[in-house]
């Protein structure tokens, strides 16, 4: 894949294969093309040359720093409910409160919610949802204690495919990568701690 925005190049021949369960990290500094990784892999924009090849049966779930994918008219609930509809009314009050979110608050409408807030609701519907591959950008940034807890316990148990970027060191730790990816050279590499010094420099 190549993306280029102007005379900046941002990704230049990244090659990369996320197998089926499989747990990728994405590390560089910033503007290294991270963010825009993700968004070519969810189809958010198109890659300048490459391609995103879907495997069988994917089911892609996205989480964007930007909350862009949680509808701010719309209630908790009802965002939860869009990700996973399969969910009963008992199950969503379930998965709310394991996300913190009790009583009246499923009826608050997501555009009054903090950042802390939406972060752990965008991640409640793609951890409940049938997503089998989770992209994951910065999903602890700017978290209270309770509800990084929270999204930590999460990730680390998802049974699917993850790609996530992060700086956090306790994210990597939770995802238990079994691959890294560095930008912006584009090195996949199988995971060792010797890459753990990149995460929070990165």
């Amino acid at each position: 894949l190549t993306k280029s925005y102007g005379a900046l190049d941002v990704l230049s021949g990244v090659d990369l294969a996320v197998d089926r369960g499989s747990r990728l990290v994405v590390l560089g500094f910033n503007g290294a093309g991270k963010t825009t990784l993700l968004r070519l892999l969810a189809g958010h924009e198109p890659p300048d040359s490459g391609r995103v090849v879907h495997g069988h049966g994917l089911r892609l779930g996205y989480f964007a720093q930007e909350h862009d994918t949680l509808d701010p008219g719309r209630t908790v609930r009802q965002n939860l409910a869009a990700h996973a509809p399969q969910l009963s009314d008992g199950e969503a009050r379930t998965v709310l409160g394991a996300f913190l979110f009790g009583g009246d608050d499923a009826d608050k409408p997501a555009g009054v919610l903090s950042g802390g807030e939406k972060t752990r609701l965008a991640l409640a519907g793609l951890v409940s949802s049938r997503a089998n591959v989770l992209l994951l950008d910065e999903p602890t940034n700017n978290l209270d204690p309770a509800s990084r807890a929270e999204v930590l316990a999460a990730v680390g148990g998802y049974k699917g495919a993850v790609v996530m970027v992060t700086h956090d060191e306790e994210a990597v730790e939770a995802l238990r990568p079994d691959r890294v990816l560095v930008l912006p050279d584009g090195v996949e590499d199988l995971w060792s701690p010797g890459y753990g010094e990149l995460v929070t420099l990165a």
